[in-house]
């Protein structure tokens, strides 16, 4: 990326990445939640955050070490303003429940590793895959998504408003613990799974250079950044 001399070097980024962020503020709080599109500027308006994040993104000039410690942050948070945000929004306005539950089960390992394969594929390690996804997948299966869906979304049905003291419906959580989770256990469980998440993401690569799978001993070329 090449800036007018004394110009800061991430000027651009910041500048974009702000703008895309009052923009999508904007489109969000200031205009209507619509299906349809009633005007060719409505949707070039909304579709305007897309862009200036875009744009954002592909100015972001980064040294190699700086890009994997963005990473392995940006990715998780990333993934957990879908899991934590728009799957319980998803889940509360559902009118088949069950069978999209099934849907976004399937859905959420399948972003996961679009995240990764997109991170391996601008540069990334192969350790900075292995941290990113399996922090990750522990962040599915913590139970924070059970917790957003009590919390985001405005319930007024009695089963969901207060929490309630039994969780029968995480199954995940009663096949470790032998029975359905209490409230308190449920919380005890989130908080293990996302303290074994940020382990994952705080432990050196050196760790995760070192996982070898039993599927044949091909050469491996080391990338440039891992040189």
């Amino acid at each position: 990326m090449s800036t007018r001399p004394g110009a800061p070097r991430h000027l651009p980024f910041v500048a974009l990445a702000a703008a895309a962020a009052a923009a999508a503020v904007f489109v969000w709080f200031a205009m209507p939640h619509d299906r349809e599109v009633k005007a060719l500027w409505v949707l070039l308006l909304k579709l305007l955050p897309f862009v200036l994040a875009t744009e954002a993104v592909a100015r972001l000039d980064l040294a190699a070490p700086a890009r994997r410690r963005l990473a392995a942050v940006a990715l998780p948070v990333a993934f957990l303003v879908f899991f934590c945000f728009f799957v319980p929004r998803i889940f509360f306005y559902s009118d088949d429940g069950p069978t999209l539950y099934y849907y976004v089960l399937t859905l959420t390992p399948f972003v996961i590793l679009s995240l990764v394969l997109a991170y391996r594929l601008g540069g990334g390690e192969g350790s900075g895959v292995r941290r990113l996804a399996y922090a990750m997948l522990l962040l599915m299966l913590s139970g924070l998504e059970d917790l957003a869906f009590l919390t985001v979304n405005p319930h007024t049905d009695p089963r969901w408003t207060p929490i309630p003291e039994v969780w029968s419906w995480a199954s995940h959580m009663t096949v470790f613990l032998g029975h359905p989770p209490t409230k308190y256990e449920a919380y005890g469980f989130i908080a293990v799974h996302v303290a074994l998440a940020a382990l994952v993401l705080c432990l050196p690569g050196r760790v995760f250079r070192a996982v070898r799978w039993p599927v044949g001993k091909a050469r491996r070329v080391p990338h440039a950044a891992e040189r």
